[in-house]
């Protein structure tokens, strides 16, 4: 392994706003934004390197996420509440139903497109992601763990039966034609939109037993399954290197994993814009935007 184990919030500003100084093991003459690059592509081209993503990532696939600085205050539906009755599954689906028009087009970005080429060029093992839009995949990523699951798939409560979100919107859009067609929203990571006027909407059931249908993620106060958990806590033990982008690791679900890579030594890359929950631990940080970051990381590396 090329890298020694990091001293404590060895952390580096990227770009013209930077003010903190460097770390003296990350100090060179080249400046901050370079020294940075070039501490990420150090430690990027040992190879075997975990990536755990979170909504950061999209935000410049038009995808908003819940804690980025300026981010409006947001309440997303539970899984307590989702599964509390059919009121609530038919507020969900009806904001959803709006949301998913939009998240649908979503395309990668050139964060997306960095990570897939890593993982091409043999440098990435394992790609984690919080975010349930399914645009690793898109970009071209192979090795994916979709730890919230994903918003394109649906789930019946009673049968299990997975099936297509694309189907289902269309059998929505068929029961409530024109539904919110002059509503102005915006979509939240999870696909949700803020919109009230949905009493009357018509939500379908499952085909196979009429049961009740749930998008094929984790709601907020739900589970991962303890299979994806184990398979992502091996994948940090076999990692040499552990690469966070785009997340605040507020949630426990992906924060576990930093916590536990810190604690085998594991070295620990966060680029995010803002505050993490791990910027008290022995990490590099750098304060920085997921696409500009990664594009320059995946060209130095073709480079060497």
């Amino acid at each position: 392994m090329a890298c020694a184990p990091l001293s404590p919030a060895a952390r580096v500003p990227v770009g013209p706003a930077a003010r903190a100084p460097l770390s003296p093991s990350a100090r060179t003459d080249a400046g901050p934004e370079a020294a940075a690059l070039a501490l990420v592509t150090d430690i990027v081209a040992a190879g075997r390197v975990l990536v755990l993503t979170g909504a950061g990532l999209s935000t410049d696939s038009g995808i908003p996420d819940y804690r980025s600085p300026g981010a409006p205050p947001r309440s997303p539906m539970t899984e307590q509440e989702f599964r509390s009755g059919p009121v609530a599954r038919q507020r969900y689906w009806a904001r959803s139903h709006l949301g998913w028009q939009r998240m649908g087009e979503a395309t990668p970005n050139g964060g997306h497109r960095a990570l897939a080429a890593l993982e091409q060029a043999g440098v990435v093992d394992l790609l984690i992601t919080q975010n349930v839009d399914g645009l690793h995949g898109k970009a071209g990523s192979r090795t994916v763990v979709d730890l919230h699951g994903r918003i394109d798939e649906v789930v019946c409560l009673d049968c299990g039966q997975i099936s297509s979100r694309a189907a289902l919107h269309e059998r929505m859009s068929r029961l409530n034609p024109d539904f919110g067609a002059d509503a102005d929203v915006v979509v939240a990571p999870d696909g949700d939109v803020e919109f009230s006027d949905t009493a009357a909407f018509r939500v379908p059931a499952c085909r196979r037993c009429a049961g009740a249908l749930k998008p094929n993620v984790v709601f907020f106060g739900g589970s991962v399954a303890r299979p994806v958990v184990d398979r992502c806590f091996a994948a940090v033990d076999d990692a040499e290197a552990l690469l966070v982008a785009g997340s605040s690791l507020t949630v426990m679900s992906g924060f576990r994993f930093v916590r536990h890579a810190v604690k085998r030594s594991i070295p620990v890359l966060v680029i995010n814009r803002g505050p993490t929950r791990a910027d008290d631990l022995p990490i590099v940080k750098l304060d920085a935007g997921c696409t500009p970051t990664l594009t320059a990381v995946a060209t130095a590396l073709q480079a060497l």
